[in-house]
């Protein structure tokens, strides 16, 4: 009888793992209290307002100004810090297209770089590689809930009299030396999409503690509108970005739970790093002694084909997928999406810098073709489940290990379009 669950063979993983969005009944009674009151618009209201200045002081900041969604924040964020035609922005090569759509959407051109082999952070010696007297700003991204090497970004940024944002998709309350994450630069950026570490299905957040630079994130978020002036003054270009009542009073409760969650997501992630590390082939995305806690919005590990029998990702993923193990997709290295290829990323450009060369897309970038291409995720709620969870999943690693040649025998399986 085969033991491969994708061969027939029994599944690995029967137990469930926790359910998400987790809710329960606070999360209705604070949707139940804004229907109530027929304030569900955030201008009037206190919810959204009570949310920002909650989760900013969770991490650290002065100021919060919650938005639609996290690429919003990215685009009020670079608005707000004046960047615009000519300029340029670095940022990883290896990261969610938003990172360099809200460049581009500022008419500015994103500089893309590879990221450390390890982390699949961005690499600072590539970053400081990349500046140029264009350049305005570094975008780090804290990817899979890792910070990037913020000792040594925010000493870059402020030599070279940049600023630096902190794209915290993956990391709300990560650690960076005991410190969160957020406000190491001019502002970091959260998302509340229906996959991260807390949601309203969609929502964002920008964090600062820099008091002109909210100002001005404030009144880009609200139509060009300043705090304390009359409700039709409009001061500068702005639009509306603002998050709805609904979302910060689920986002409010969401928050009560964010400690205890990332603590488990933490503690756990570090039992899966014992466990896989005795699997030949397999490889966790490497934790930095500095990281004292990762939000973890997904472990990531890397298979080495070669040492799996010539395994494929896409065939390690469906024997996973078999056995009961979730997982989902990594992103592709953007300089291989269709907008940079076939130039239509030139479009968002003017003047010189839509017309000239840009060398960075002529790259091999070969940690990050790695990351996108070699790497697993497993999603963030498998992370909230107990120990036993995590062993079970090591044992259907283990499985996929041993019966790694029984797997490369079968037809290759379309699993990478389903992750």
């Amino acid at each position: 009888m085969p033991e491969l669950a994708l061969l027939g063979g029994a599944k690995s993983k029967r137990k469930p793992f926790p359910e998400w969005p987790q809710f329960d009944a606070n999360e209705r009674r604070a949707l139940m209290e804004v229907l109530e009151s027929r304030v569900w618009w955030r201008t009037p209201g206190t919810r959204t307002l009570e949310f920002e200045q909650a989760f900013a002081k969770v991490h650290g900041a002065r100021h919060g100004v919650a938005v639609t969604n996290g690429t919003a924040a990215l685009e009020v964020t670079i608005a707000a810090l004046g960047i615009g035609h000519g300029d340029e922005v670095i940022l990883p090569n290896f990261t969610f297209v938003a990172t360099a759509s809200a460049v581009l959407f500022a008419n500015a051109l994103p500089v893309l770089v590879d990221v450390a082999p390890e982390t699949y952070c961005i690499d600072p010696d590539l970053v400081e590689a990349a500046i140029t007297s264009r350049t305005k700003a570094i975008i780090a991204v804290h990817m899979g809930g890792h910070p990037a090497d913020l000792d040594r970004l925010s000493e870059i940024a402020r030599r070279h009299n940049l600023s630096l944002v902190e794209d915290s998709s993956h990391a709300h309350a990560s650690e960076w030396r005991g410190r969160r994450i957020g406000t190491f630069g001019a502002a970091g950026t959260f998302s509340f999409q229906s996959s991260k570490l807390m949601t309203a299905g969609e929502g964002g957040m920008i964090i600062s503690n820099d008091d002109d630079f909210e100002r001005q994130a404030r009144s880009v978020h609200d139509c060009g509108r300043m705090p304390g002036e009359w409700f039709y003054s409009h001061f500068i270009y702005g639009s509306n970005y603002r998050l709805s009542e609904w979302q910060g009073a689920v986002l409010n409760v969401q928050l009560a739970r964010l400690d205890e969650q990332t603590k488990r997501r933490h503690q756990n992630a570090r039992v899966l790093d014992k466990l896989l590390c005795e699997i030949p082939g397999i490889t966790p995305q490497k934790i930095d002694s500095r990281c004292t806690r990762n939000g973890q919005y997904a472990y990531i590990f890397h298979v080495n084909s070669k040492e799996l029998a010539g395994i494929s990702t896409e065939q390690f993923i469906a024997a996973m997928n078999a056995e009961g193990i979730p997982n989902q997709a990594s992103y592709p290295p953007l300089h291989e999406l269709h907008m940079f290829r076939n130039g239509e990323y030139r479009k968002r450009l003017a003047g010189a810098q839509a017309s000239e060369d840009h060398a960075f897309l002529q790259q091999k970038f070969p940690h990050t073709q790695r990351a996108a291409w070699e790497t697993v995720w497993i999603p963030q709620p498998a992370l909230l489940g107990d120990e036993e969870d995590m062993h079970e999943i090591a044992a259907a690693l283990r499985k996929i290990q041993r019966c790694a040649k029984e797997i490369t025998a079968q037809p290759l399986a379309p699993a990478r379009a389903a992750r």
